[in-house]
């Protein structure tokens, strides 16, 4: 009997400020190669200028890297998928460039993602523990640069029930992070810390929004008049409270995220729920989901934390989903700094 052929997929993720190349075997990941960015923190955000000149640095050798560690040649590759957007233009632009001369040169399909599609795709990469979502499922998306609750009727059938009308939620726990003095970024730190502290000592209003709908704008301007007003009075204010800050501040965008859960689950009568994005790594919504299972009858997907930050391993795993389809792209697909994830 002849041996089937195994399929391998190479993603290359470069949207932001992350350098990213992955292989895929049949939906398996075999490697993921992730390079940083270290320049922007001393600059408190990404450059843009800065991150397309390092991706140019870095393509190579993280490409290369991923195809050894994977045990396989080039030659061996299927197809090359990459991001198309949104993201940053000139970060795009090194990734689309490179995905299409590989093609090229190797003489195999191309095949653009869509970056916001990818991170809730990242469900379906194949691991011995991993538990895949059925359709319908629906999915919180959360990262730096989007927050919005969607349906999946299948992969490639997504349908948008909410989103915010302002900002992202990484960007309000960043900004946040700022007006306190932490780090760039500071999400992850306000994360930390919020484990030592009491997440009911400081009380921050919700927005008034629709039922399926964000808002962060209000809140972020809440955090800076209470931490103002308070410095004011005692200018050790953020020292002594650190702690009960940053816990108070998770509780308030944990309870926003949740409340928003529970009207799409309640509306759609849906109960496979699946969490996405570099926010899915919070600690606080990660627990808050694991009892909702108890408290509410949903089933829970939650992605490991190697897939919830920009990473290409859920580029390659969308791009293997397209690959099933036959769904190439042409060589003439540009790059798109604005794209939403039914498009």
């Amino acid at each position: 009997m002849e041996k089937q052929k195994k399929t391998y997929i190479l993603g290359i993720e470069s949207s932001c400020d992350d350098t990213s190349a992955a292989v895929i075997c049949d939906g398996k990941v075999l490697s993921n190669v992730i390079a940083n960015q270290d320049v922007h923190a001393k600059y408190g955000g990404v450059v843009p200028e800065l991150a397309s000149r390092a991706h140019q640095q870095n393509i190579v050798p993280v490409v290369q890297q991923a195809i050894e560690r994977a045990g396989i040649q080039k030659e061996d590759l299927d197809a090359i998928s990459f991001t198309k957007g949104p993201g940053l233009m000139g970060s795009l632009l090194v990734g689309t460039s490179f995905a299409k001369s590989l093609s090229l040169g190797l003489e195999i399909p191309l095949i653009d993602v869509n970056h916001m599609q990818a991170h809730v795709l990242a469900h379906f990469i194949q691991e011995e523990d991993a538990k895949i979502p059925p359709f319908p499922f629906i999915c919180l998306t959360i990262s730096g640069g989007h927050t919005q609750i969607v349906k999946l009727n299948n992969h490639f059938d997504i349908e948008i029930l909410g989103e915010t009308i302002d900002d992202a939620v990484g960007e309000a726990f960043d900004k946040s992070a700022k007006i306190l003095g932490l780090p760039y970024p500071g999400g992850p730190l306000v994360d930390k810390y919020a484990q030592q502290g009491n997440p009911k000592a400081f009380q921050f209003s919700k927005p008034k929004v629709g039922d399926l709908d964000f808002s962060f704008s209000g809140l972020k301007t809440g955090i800076l008049y209470f931490i103002q007003r308070n410095v004011k009075e005692n200018p050790n204010f953020i020292q002594e409270n650190l702690y009960n800050i940053c816990a108070s501040i998770q509780h308030t965008i944990v309870e926003i995220l949740m409340d928003k859960l529970k009207n799409a689950a309640k509306q759609t009568g849906i109960q496979h729920i699946a969490i996405a994005g570099g926010v899915s790594a919070n600690s606080e919504i990660r627990k808050r989901l694991q009892q909702a299972e108890k408290h509410w009858g949903w089933t829970t997907y939650i992605p490991k934390f190697q897939y919830t930050t920009d990473n290409a391993a859920m580029i390659a795993i969308t791009g293997y989903l397209k690959y099933l389809e036959s769904n190439f792209s042409k060589i003439s697909v540009k790059a798109e700094a604005r794209l939403k994830v039914t498009e």
